[in-house]
């Protein structure tokens, strides 16, 4: 009988061939040998609720056999073909017919991808330069994603901090920071370099962090008043929110959204999408050799990953289905404060249904840096609590799916009220 490796002997190859031993998303300490609903196992079998869901993508959960079976009726016929493709098209039609501010797309491989080319899309199409970004704000991996997305040193604003190493000091010098939910600071920034901001790209959704009423409204009113390119990253919520994304959900909708994640139903794709007089710098034909922003990818817009989409949509398009998903935070966002009240642990539940964390934090969370003075001890212990007792999920959110089951919320109050126990036996801090 073939001898299966097991989890640690998985983990010693991955340390001689991968840096840090990682794929550089997630934990290298758990290899993942196949999911199930709403059910993940690692390499030494131990079973686990999956709330992580492949950070996002897998809405309805894992194998789901209407999208399977439409990926292998696409299989035999032509995986890539670096050129356009009948599937491909119908996807696009679908999301410009559900996204408010679609009207046309461009296809490519992944949410940073396409965040890289919004912030290049908004820079052809008012020949500025510079780029405002919010204080926290996941953008995907590009040199200005990586300006103050994590930063650990408070400065002041609008000056960026850089993420990574590699990044030239030039790109610093073309980005501007501002802290989430502060409508009159972004004016203030706005009145002094509005003139030279090409884009304003923003999560709706702040990896959990609420929009406070009338900020994203404001937002729209004051980018149009200074002729900057709104740009929703919307790789997130993108059809998680609702069918038409937090754009439909809040009301307010961008000159350009990206969108990845559910889009591609598990397989890798994602596309920027907007206005059609932006998109048209995409057309050499339409704007010439000067305005034209040269796109292309070998995988971008692949039948496999369309055909996988296409099945998405139309579960999702079905009667109630955002209802069940919208039902199924709120009873976890339940479980969570109860098992944690009853322990008396200070803590906020942050987001939305279909997406949010606990905060361990006495006081409201409106931006970045409430996130990062709250207590991280708590959150590093309450999350290896869960993981022990069955519960899959990201450090910093927790991501419902459609796949859920009865026993699925049985297992997960059970766990959360392990970790509620752990937060309550935790020493104090005798500095504190």
């Amino acid at each position: 009988m073939l001898k299966l490796n097991t989890q640690q002997e998985w983990i010693q190859r991955a340390r001689k061939v991968l840096p840090a031993g990682s794929f550089g998303n997630f934990d290298p300490g758990i290899v993942i040998r196949n999911g199930q609903g709403s059910r993940v196992w690692d390499e030494d079998g131990n079973e686990y609720v999956d709330f992580l869901i492949g950070s996002g993508p897998m809405l309805l959960g894992h194998g789901h056999p209407e999208v399977l079976e439409a990926v292998l009726e696409q299989l035999p016929k032509g995986m890539t073909f670096f050129a356009n493709n009948a599937a491909g098209i119908e996807l696009a039609e679908d999301i410009c017919g559900a996204v408010p501010c679609a009207e046309q797309l461009r296809y490519v491989s992944s949410g940073g991808e396409a965040d890289m080319y919004a912030i290049r899309l908004a820079r052809a199409f008012t020949g500025r330069g510079r780029i405002l970004k919010f204080e926290g704000g996941y953008h995907g991996m590009s040199a200005e994603a990586q300006m103050s997305l994590a930063p650990s040193r408070m400065v002041n604003f609008p000056q960026a901090v850089p993420d990574s190493a590699g990044i030239p000091e030039s790109v610093r010098n073309e980005m501007l920071i501002a802290p989430f939910n502060d409508i009159d600071h972004l004016r203030g920034v706005l009145a002094e370099h509005g003139s030279d901001i090409a884009g304003i790209i923003v999560e709706p959704l702040q990896r959990i962090i609420p929009p406070e009423p009338g900020f994203l409204e404001a937002l729209r009113a004051e980018s149009r008043k200074y002729g900057i390119v709104l740009i929703f990253d919307e790789v997130v919520t993108g059809f998680r929110f609702a069918y038409g994304g937090a754009q439909a959900h809040y009301g307010v909708t961008p000159d350009l959204c990206t969108l990845g994640k559910v889009i591609g139903g598990g397989f890798p794709l994602a596309a920027i999408a907007g206005r059609a007089d932006i998109m048209a710098h995409f057309d050499k034909s339409a704007v010439g050799a000067d305005k034209w922003l040269m796109q292309l990818g070998t995988l971008s817009g692949n039948p496999v990953a369309a055909v996988a989409g296409l099945k998405t949509l139309e579960i999702l398009r079905r009667a109630g289905q955002y209802e069940k998903l919208r039902s199924f935070g709120e009873a976890l966002m339940g479980i969570a404060s109860d098992a944690l009240n009853a322990q008396g642990i200070a803590h906020r539940i942050v987001g939305d249904e279909t997406l949010f964390d606990i905060v361990f934090s006495e006081r409201d969370i409106r931006d970045y840096r409430d996130v990062f003075h709250a207590d991280s001890a708590k959150s590093a212990l309450f999350n290896s609590v869960l993981r022990d007792n069955g519960i899959f999920k990201s450090p910093s959110k927790t991501y419902p799916c459609l796949a859920l089951i009865d026993a699925d919320f049985d297992l997960t109050r059970q766990a959360f009220r392990k970790a509620a126990k752990a937060l309550a036996d935790m020493p104090v801090n005798s500095e504190d």
